[in-house]
């Protein structure tokens, strides 16, 4: 998920979005540590989802 559509989610949207992208987080590491994933980068773009998720709602916060 780009910065771009991060910006013109709403509020519940992107806490909703945040809780979905931290299940998927959860789920791909436990798949990670029973067997590698065919592609470990997942876990860098997911964890980098959610930071951009997390920044913006407590940017919104903020004002």
């Amino acid at each position: 998920m780009k910065q771009s559509e991060v910006k013109e989610l709403s509020v519940a949207e992107l806490q909703e979005e945040l809780g979905k992208s931290q299940k998927a987080y959860s789920d791909l590491k436990m798949a990670h540590a029973v067997s590698p994933l065919e592609n470990p980068i997942q876990l860098r773009t997911v964890r980098r989802d959610i930071a951009r998720l997390a920044t913006e709602l407590t940017k919104r916060e903020q004002q």
